[in-house]
Parts: structure tokens; C-alpha cells; sequence
């Protein structure tokens, strides 16, 4: 005599597939020999996945409908057991493979394909639970791993071999918890470099992300996005973009948010310097630090534009500092403002001179 697969389950024949799923569900977290330590529920585990795996394939029910375990077994085309013929073949004129249908023989695959993981119970503290109360939920939350049937909390509790939490068996009169509280992933976060020249003008960037996209059935596809980056003038180093819910989609749970972080580039002639201005040091020679010279300014807009300073008649110290008002960049919370250019200076000393430059300097400096 075959397995019967629906008593197993605990179903009628010809239950659809939410009935199937649900028996699966209430069976295997009650079972599951990672909780349930009694002596028969490995193997009870073992027939409760057999029993899934063939009900909730639609070509190896029909098999099991039409020939029984035995049938099915056999490739199902050899007939009912005891001989004789059942019409040759399978239902619809197909065949089963050779040898036919044989269970992989591992319960706890079928049931991390089913619940999206191989531990359900990671998110829940069932230690902590006599002192009062269930532990915080991980990142898996109530709803398991990526992809898997969502749990019910009465679920988890009453298939706890005795009971659980006093012998809990759904929402109190008070409320209760019906439903698992879906949970999120944290934030998924990416530096963006911008040099300083696009945060003087501001800048858009496209950012192509790939996601994963669980389906309900247990499919998993790609899905290619591309977002769109504002970047505003005179932001600052550390400004976060979050883009909400951009994450890989699964199941029962609320998809990460996605944050761009802004990172200025390092710029051959600026630093940044106190928020919006910029800081640029000029090597100046001894010769025009002493004797005074006109200075030209580059500028961080496109096009290589400089600026005058007049320093003539006057003598350039090593701490000697210079502001040019209003080149720097732009200043985000006042719009039509911007910062200062901070002239710094390096005196360049000659390696050697000659005696007679030496007696000179001798003679002006002394």
C-alpha cells in the first residue's frame, strides 16, 4: 500500500494550493527537528516534505492522483501496482522520467526553498521566552529569508512540540499579534565622487543599480534601475541622497533604502577650506616676495580664468594671507552667495647665489 501523501499533509484531496502551503507551513515548523526533539519527528518531518514536494508539483500530482505512490514511483507508466495497464504513459501523453519520480531525500531543502531559509527561528529569542516575552527580531524578522512563505506568529509558537509560550495559540483578547510585523533591511550605502568643479556648478549623475526581485512562487529575477543624482552646488563632503525602498525586493519584507554619499575628489590646486571657501597656496620666488609683484589667481571656473592681485610695493611673509571675496564656491543655504579664495603663500629660496649677489644683499639688508 503507497503513502498517502494527503493524509500525510492533512488535506482532502484536491485542496489547492493555499490549503497545501498552509498544512506545509503549520506541519514542518511544528516538526522541524531544530525545535521538536522528540524521537518521531525527524522521520514525521521527512514524510511532511516528501508529501509537499509531490502535492505542490502539479505533473506529480496528477500522477499521484491517477497511479498512487507506487505508480508514481515506478515512472508512471507502468501502470497501477499488481499489473496490467493504465492507459500507457502519463496523463496527457507524456512520461515520467526514467526510474521516475524519487524524493531528493532532504526535508530541510524543501523547507529553506518553501520559507526562503534553513532557520526561521533565527529572528526570535526562544531562550529569553520565560522571563517574559519573545526576543527582538533580526533582519529576517517574522517573514524569514529572501524569498520564503511569510510565517504566522501562532504558526511559530504552536508548533513548538509543547505548546510554547504557555500554550499560546493566537491573538489574546487584548489584541495580540496577528500578523508578523514586516521588517527592513538596513541601509545600503555608496560613496559618489565629485570633483570640485561640479560642486561649483552642481551636477546630475546617473547611478545604474541591479536589484534581486523575489517572486511569491520562490522565482528570482534581476531588475537593472538607473537613478538620477542631484547633486547641488557647494554641497558638502559627507551629504547623504537616500533613494527609499530601492533594495533587493523579497517577500514579507520592506525593501533597504539606498543612500549615495557625496566624496569630494582632491583638486591639483584647491583644498576646501572652512565650508565653502577655498584654500590656494602661491609659490612665490624671494625676489618678488621682497620687491612686491602682481599675482594672478586662477579661478575654479571652466576656462582657465585668472585673477590680478596687486601686490606690488609691499613685502610677502611666509604667514602672509590674501582673501579674494566671492570666487569661492557657492554658499547652499544662501543662493547667490558664495565663499572666498584664501591665498596662502610658499617662498621659494634660491639653492645658491654668487658672492657678489651676496655682498649686495649684505649691504641692503643689514
Amino acid at each position: 500500500m503507497g503513502k498517502d501523501y494527503y493524509k500525510v499533509l492533512g488535506v482532502p484531496k484536491g485542496s489547492n494550493d493555499d490549503v497545501l502551503k498552509k498544512a506545509y507551513r503549520k506541519l514542518a515548523l511544528k516538526f522541524h527537528p531544530d525545535k521538536n526533539k522528540a524521537p518521531e519527528a525527524e522521520e514525521k518531518f521527512k514524510a511532511i516534505g516528501e508529501a509537499y514536494d509531490v502535492l505542490s508539483d502539479p505533473k506529480k500530482r496528477e500522477i499521484y492522483d491517477q497511479y498512487g505512490e507506487e505508480g508514481l514511483k515506478a515512472g508512471g507508466g507502468s501502470g497501477p501496482p499488481g499489473g496490467g495497464s493504465a492507459g500507457g504513459g502519463m496523463p496527457g501523453g507524456g512520461s515520467m522520467p526514467a526510474g521516475g519520480f524519487s524524493y531528493h531525500g532532504d526535508p530541510k531543502a524543501t523547507f529553506a526553498q518553501f520559507f526562503g531559509t534553513s532557520d526561521p527561528f533565527q529572528s526570535f529569542n526562544f531562550g529569553g521566552m520565560q522571563g517574559g516575552g519573545m526576543g527582538g527580531g533580526g533582519r529576517g524578522g517574522f517573514g524569514g529569508g529572501h524569498g520564503g512563505e511569510p510565517m504566522d506568529i501562532g504558526d511559530i509558537f504552536g508548533g513548538m512540540g509543547g505548546g510554547g509560550r504557555g500554550g499560546y495559540s493566537g491573538p489574546s483578547s487584548a489584541g495580540g499579534m496577528r500578523k508578523q510585523q514586516r521588517t527592513k533591511d538596513p541601509t545600503i550605502e555608496k560613496e559618489v565622487a565629485v570633483t570640485l568643479e561640479e560642486l561649483m556648478t552642481g551636477v546630475d549623475k546617473k547611478m545604474k543599480i541591479s536589484r534581486k526581485v523575489y517572486s511569491e512562487d520562490g522565482s528570482l529575477r534581476t531588475e537593472d534601475k538607473v537613478l538620477k543624482l542631484t547633486v547641488k552646488p557647494g554641497w558638502k563632503s559627507g551629504t547623504k541622497i537616500t533613494f527609499a525602498k530601492e533594495g533587493d525586493q523579497v517577500p514579507g519584507k520592506i525593501p533597504a533604502d539606498i543612500a549615495f554619499i557625496i566624496r569630494e575628489k582632491p583638486h591639483k590646486l584647491f583644498t576646501r577650506d572652512n565650508g565653502h571657501n577655498l584654500k590656494y597656496t602661491y609659490k612665490i620666488t624671494l625676489r618678488d616676495a621682497l620687491c612686491g609683484t602682481i599675482l594672478h589667481i586662477p579661478m575654479l571656473e571652466p576656462g582657465g580664468r585668472k585673477i590680478g592681485l596687486d601686490c606690488t610695493g609691499e613685502i610677502i611673509k611666509p604667514q602672509t594671507i590674501k582673501r579674494l571675496q566671492g570666487y569661492g564656491l557657492p554658499i547652499t543655504k544662501e543662493p547667490g552667495k558664495r565663499g572666498d579664495i584664501i591665498v596662502h603663500f610658499e617662498i621659494l629660496f634660491p639653492d645658491n647665489i654668487t658672492k657678489s649677489s651676496k655682498d649686495i644683499l649684505y649691504d641692503v639688508l643689514k
